[in-house]
């Protein structure tokens, strides 16, 4: 039987299992898209999970039929104050979630339930195992927007995907499905979305009863040649961030995005 925790964030859902915690995206209005607000709510709850000895395992899918449409571009434009402090604000946060991803000692698990855009995809493929739904793809369309490589897809991608379809994803803006995900080793399994509590999650529940210590050395030994290099990737990632958004040719993308998203 499932327990909520006590104090939701806003738009984040949290539910324990016994040793397993689900954190569900939740914010269906935007298709589950991350704000400020949620990159520091997300890279708190990994942290503390982190430090909670009676939590194993924790598993990040999201609500409805979206994973997570990606950065929340709107609420950063909507916002008040110089664009520049907006920016290195937003940034700094960034760069704190994602290296909570890279800093999480237990067991971390995606399920992709739906599309994983931008940062949603870039931070689902830092887990350590990944599920997709079929129906589901990858996207991250950074040179559409005039922007760069974030959550360290700079050195995931090209280790996941080998450097040419890494260079596809990120520098062509190539939508990689649940099938080639398979295919490249990028996920673990794809089931279909009605299998996803009927199959999937009683094999999740049996993950949270793995000796925890067991889990921690393994993947300690996974990542030592890797942990290092992505701290690097991360710190490189959001300063040249930082530097795109600055750029004519980027605020002209972002805004050409906004535009098109108006009308939609």
């Amino acid at each position: 039987m499932a327990s909520a925790t006590k104090q939701q964030p806003v738009h984040l859902k949290l539910d324990r299992f016994g040793t397993v915690l689900r954190v569900t995206l939740n914010n269906p209005r935007k298709k589950n898209a991350l704000n400020k607000q949620a990159y520091q709510d997300i890279g708190n709850v990994l942290n503390a999970a982190n430090k909670d000895e009676t939590v194993n395992v924790v598993v990040l899918t999201g609500s409805g039929d979206f994973y997570s449409s990606g950065n929340d571009i709107s609420s950063i434009v909507a916002e008040e104050g110089p664009v520049d402090e907006k920016l290195a604000q937003g940034n700094t946060i960034l760069r704190d979630m994602v290296r909570a991803f890279v800093a999480f000692d237990k067991l971390l698990i995606a399920i992709i339930n739906g599309p994983a855009i931008g940062i949603g995809a870039t931070t689902a493929l830092l887990c350590d195992v990944v599920y997709m739904v079929d129906t589901s793809y990858l996207y991250t369309p950074f040179t559409n927007l005039g922007l760069c490589a974030e959550g360290c897809s700079s050195y995931t991608f090209p280790l996941l995907m080998g450097r040419s379809k890494a260079s596809e994803m990120l520098l062509l803006n190539h939508r990689m499905t649940a099938q080639e995900a398979l295919r490249f080793g990028v996920v673990a399994d794809v089931i279909k979305y009605d299998e996803i509590s009927s199959k999937l999650w009683p094999r999740v529940l049996e993950y949270g009863a793995l000796p925890i210590g067991s889990i921690i050395t393994t993947k300690r030994l996974l990542n030592r040649f890797h942990r290092d290099q992505l701290f690097e990737a991360n710190e490189n990632e959001t300063k040249a961030l930082s530097e795109r958004w600055q750029t004519e040719e980027a605020l002209e993308a972002v805004m050409s995005f906004m535009m098109k998203k108006s009308k939609m």
